[in-house]
């Protein structure tokens, strides 16, 4: 698959010409030109041709117009234990995740050409699109790329030019139509991460739900805490089980853990939230806390009934409550936004809109609690109730102008020991007008300098 011969300017036999790899150009190629490739890569590639496997995508490169090199991608190899190594996967996950992983299949830099650093050129040129081409074709994004080196032939040097990682040399064995045997020509394997953290991306128990199809996740599961001590399942043991005894497979605890990872995960139905917990790992489905089935030898999740049943029956303000003090100590960050705002679409049967007061992550957005107000003017009375159950010691909580009250700052500093911003408007004329007013030397030498 090595097809480097770089190391001389470009020879014509019949005339001397110089290219510049300036006016290099990589491509996908277009519907017209696939003989053409296919019977170029036939007659002078070493392995011949017939056909790439899996999900493929084909690229030419051209100087002056000319084409030079030709680069087949096709689906990753089924298996690797170098690759699965340092990925640290187990073996759902490589089933899981192995269409992220795509497969340098052919590369030929075509006869008659020698030019200077053109194979890794045009590899750099290649894997430089690959992610965004593989992405508009296929209908999910490419994070990694592999390929096999057969060092009786090849040394790699394009590869490595590239950046390039080296695993290993594989023990020898091929596969066709399923079944592996052995053909003796080890080979070293290459992978290129296809962006800076596709080895985090691919390893974490948790797979970015955006690259399933759904829509980017509230939380990132693998940066929270989900059990036992300071996590999820330790804070949703604080709520009471509505439920009577008889018949329970899974605890309450489980159960409402599995349908909060999924709807901070993206899912947005019952439907949603049931195959989600499905295409759980055992590994996660352990860390949860779901029930072991002795029959099967494995840990089942909860079906979508009993998710169903269980979010509709525990009080849906007290688990909002719980989550939002859970999620306010998995972050980091130091500013809590008081935020109202009427839902679209949302008008009750009396005709009027859901009108909601939030208190947020400033730099995540991420809601930590939240109250239903019958109108804009409710906000104030909703300030309280809303950030006391929150642990906002030396944090800052800013809002909008509406929660510009003396109760509000007392309440943050002297009960919550947290610091606020608030704006003020013109309607609060005298408060405006002192602060107007004040000037840089009010302030102490101490405040002035920050301490």
């Amino acid at each position: 698959m090595d097809r480097n011969r770089a190391d001389t300017d470009y020879l014509n036999d019949d005339n001397r010409i110089m290219f510049s790899l300036k006016s290099l150009i990589v491509r996908l190629i277009t519907p017209g030109e696939e003989n053409a490739w296919n019977n170029l890569m036939r007659r002078h590639h070493y392995l011949g041709f017939k056909s790439l496997t899996g999900e493929t995508l084909k690229y030419v490169a051209l100087l002056d117009g000319q084409w030079v090199a030709l680069i087949g991608w096709g689906s990753a190899v089924y298996k690797s234990n170098h690759r699965e190594k340092w990925l640290n996967w187990t073996q759902e996950q490589q089933k899981q995740r192995l269409k992220f992983i795509v497969n340098n299949q052919r590369f030929l830099i075509l006869p008659g050409i020698q030019i200077k650093n053109l194979a890794s050129k045009v590899l750099g040129f290649n894997t430089k699109r690959l992610p965004e081409d593989w992405l508009a074709i296929h209908g999910h994004p490419a994070l990694l790329a592999e390929t096999f080196v057969d060092h009786s032939r090849f040394s790699g040097t394009c590869y490595r030019a590239t950046g390039w990682v080296p695993l290993g040399r594989t023990s020898g064995y091929g596969r066709k139509a399923g079944i592996y045997y052995y053909h003796g020509r080890t080979k070293t394997i290459f992978l290129k991460p296809l962006r800076k953290d596709a080895r985090e991306i691919l390893s974490a128990p948790f797979l970015p739900p955006e690259y399933e199809g759904r829509e980017k996740a509230l939380v990132d599961l693998n940066t929270v805490t989900l059990g036992p001590k300071g996590g999820l399942t330790e804070y949703l043991a604080k709520i009471k089980d509505p439920r009577k005894p008889r018949g329970v497979r899974h605890s309450q605890v489980t159960v409402l853990a599995v349908a909060i990872c999924a709807l901070l995960s993206g899912a947005k139905s019952f439907i949603g939230i049931g195959e989600w917990a499905a295409n759980l790992s055992q590994e996660l489905l352990k860390r949860l806390g779901c029930r072991y089935n002795d029959r099967l030898k494995k840990y089942v999740p909860p079906s979508e009934p009993t998710l169903r049943r269980a979010i509709q029956s525990v009080n849906a303000d007290e688990v909002d409550r719980i989550i939002g003090e859970w999620l306010s100590h998995q972050s980091s960050d130091e500013i809590i936004a008081v935020d109202g705002k009427v839902l679209r679409g949302s008008k009750t049967a009396g005709g009027k809109a859901v009108h909601l007061v939030s208190a947020l992550m400033h730099h995540e957005r991420m809601v930590i609690g939240q109250r239903q107000v019958d109108k804009k003017s409710n906000e104030i009375n909703a300030f309280k109730p809303l950030l006391e159950p929150l642990d906002l010691n030396g944090k800052i909580v800013t809002a909008d102008a509406i929660q510009t009250q003396v109760k509000n700052a007392q309440f943050v500093v002297e009960d919550k020991g947290a610091n606020y911003i608030f704006p003020v408007k013109q309607n609060q004329e005298k408060l405006f007008e002192t602060i107007r007013k004040v000037k840089e030397g009010d302030f102490s030498p101490s405040t002035r300098n920050g301490r």
